[in-house]
């Protein structure tokens, strides 16, 4: 990933703010290189593939998003990225709150396109292709909100917001707004007893996790829950725990000058000599090489 990328993605972690409540990341990942982890959100996540191809999860579901297709995201549904193929892969991901759209007053529009909207009656498509015709409509409108984003002229949140509502209007003039407020009660049981497991990872990744303590949060047996969170997220726990680890050391990394052993220390590692070799598998670099590269990107050429 480049710097400039990077550096997007830091500017916008909290997802925009109170006057504009949306984020906007870009990322670009190289053949092995790493993925985007399980995770979930209270916005909406809309993800455009601009090249390369990647084997998308939403809760249970997984199918492979090409370049030129998109992938809608409910708010607080569980998703995640997955490498796929030799060729790298690059993404837009327009990650926003869903009251940015809600009206000043009780009108027309929250009754009938916006609370629905929320309450996930009439969503949109949770894959878009370029196939049928309101399909390609719905991608114009992501591509021009990349676009927006990307040149962020004067008055751009204007033009997002009413891209925005022209993706939902459209789908609701041909009636095909997409429902998903059922769900199989087994599949939300799984995904919420994953959620609390993930929870639990991120709050406590900055000391020593045993398997037990996670099995015990379900309750499953160790063994089942193994099984049972590798089903879910292709990732084995320790996987899982190493793979977030080592993403809340690039950032420090990227933030502060500390030293390697005390960043180690801090994302849950007392041996050092295994942090980098899990950072080196993770990132294709160790923490001193990685640094001296955004060291060296933040300088430039000579």
């Amino acid at each position: 990933m480049d710097q400039a990328q990077r550096r997007s993605l830091k500017e916008v972690r909290t997802h925009g703010s109170e006057l504009l409540p949306f984020g906007t990341y870009w990322y670009s990942y190289g053949p092995g290189e790493h993925v985007i982890d399980c995770h979930w959100h209270d916005e909406a996540e809309i993800f455009y593939c601009a090249q390369g191809c990647t084997l998308f999860q939403v809760d249970t579901d997984y199918f492979l998003v090409q370049a030129g297709e998109a992938v809608y995201i409910d708010a607080g549904d569980i998703h995640a990225a997955h490498a796929y193929g030799d060729e790298g892969c690059s993404f837009f991901s327009f990650v926003f709150n869903t009251n940015l759209l809600a009206s000043a007053q009780y009108d027309a529009v929250q009754e009938n396109i916006i609370i629905p909207l929320q309450e996930r009656r009439a969503t949109l498509p949770r894959w878009i292709k370029p196939q049928e015709d309101y399909e390609l409509e719905l991608l114009e409108h992501i591509t021009a909100i990349k676009k927006c984003c990307e040149d962020r002229l004067s008055g751009y949140e204007g033009a997002v917001k009413g891209h925005l509502y022209l993706m939902l209007s459209g789908l609701h003039s041909r009636n095909l707004a997409c429902s998903r407020t059922s769900s199989n009660r087994s599949e939300s049981s799984k995904i919420e007893r994953l959620k609390t497991v993930i929870q639990y990872i991120q709050d406590h990744h900055g000391q020593p996790i045993r398997l037990a303590e996670l099995a015990a949060l379900i309750p499953m047996s160790e063994g089942q829950f193994c099984r049972f969170f590798k089903s879910m997220t292709r990732q084995t726990p320790v996987d899982y725990i190493n793979s977030y680890r080592i993403r809340q050391a690039v950032e420090l990394l990227r933030r502060t000058d500390r030293k390697i052993s005390d960043i180690a220390l801090e994302v849950g590692y007392d041996n050092i000599s295994y942090f980098i070799r899990v950072f080196r598998k993770t990132m294709n670099s160790s923490p001193s090489e990685f640094r001296k590269k955004l060291q060296d990107s933040m300088e430039g050429p000579e």
